[in-house]
Parts: C-alpha cells; structure tokens; sequence
C-alpha cells in the first residue's frame, strides 16, 4: 500500500474543501453540545482568572506609583532638611572629597530628573485608579 505525499493531499484538501481525515477515509466524530458546553464552561473560568490578573497587576503597578511618590517626596524632604552639608566640607582629604563629589552629583541628578518621575507617577496614579 501506498502512502499519499502529505503537501498533494494538504492541497487537495484546501482545493475540495474536505478535512484530510476525511480524504484518508477517517470517521469523524461530530462534537456534542455537551462538550461544546464544557469548553464554554472551562474558557469563562479562563477568563475570569485572567481578568483577575489583569485587575491585581493593576492594584499592584498603582500602589507602587503612590510608593514611589512617597519615596521621591521624602528624599525632597531629606535633602531641604540638609541643606548641601558637603559645601562646608574640608575637601584637602580624598575620601571627603570623593564622598563630597558623589553627593553633590547624587543631588544634582536627583533635583533635574526626580520631577519628571513624580509627574509620570502622579498621572500613573490617576491612569490606574479603579472607577467604581
């Protein structure tokens, strides 16, 4: 007995219309309504939990934002309350110096690019929040 090439018999399928299974000469079995039922059934539940996920990532990425406006917000805190304190430093030892260099750069960084984060996270927030 011979064996029909596989790509002949995908194109006859395509050109009639007919299942493979069914030029080989295959009984198909027709689906129940039953077992229509149950894979409605298994894909709500499905979606269900996917939504659930969609809505926890969402509680999660909001409350990280609001974090994160806290943090951004006490770090202005701290560094209102410091006051630059590395500018009456004496810089004649390297280590002072070095540690004076990384904070003013810290600081520098921190006051241009902290603002632009805390309006991003603001209008995060507001993009996140749950509408009852």
């Amino acid at each position: 007995m011979s064996v029909p090439d596989s790509d002949m018999l995908i194109s006859i399928s395509e050109v009639l219309e007919t299942p493979v299974s069914t030029l080989l000469g295959e009984n198909i079995m027709e689906s129940d309504a039953d077992d229509l039922k149950a894979i409605s059934a298994k894909l709500e539940v499905i979606n269900l939990q996917l939504a659930g996920r969609k809505t926890t990532r969402k509680r999660i990425l909001h409350w990280t934002l609001i974090s994160l406006c806290a943090v951004i917000t006490a770090i202005f805190a701290i560094l209102s309350v410091l006051e630059s304190p590395y500018l009456g430093w004496d810089y004649s030892d390297p280590e002072t110096a070095v540690l004076g260099v990384a904070f003013h750069s810290f600081e520098w960084v921190f006051v241009r690019v902290a603002p632009i984060i805390l309006i991003g996270a603001i209008v995060g927030i507001f993009l996140t929040r749950t509408k009852e």
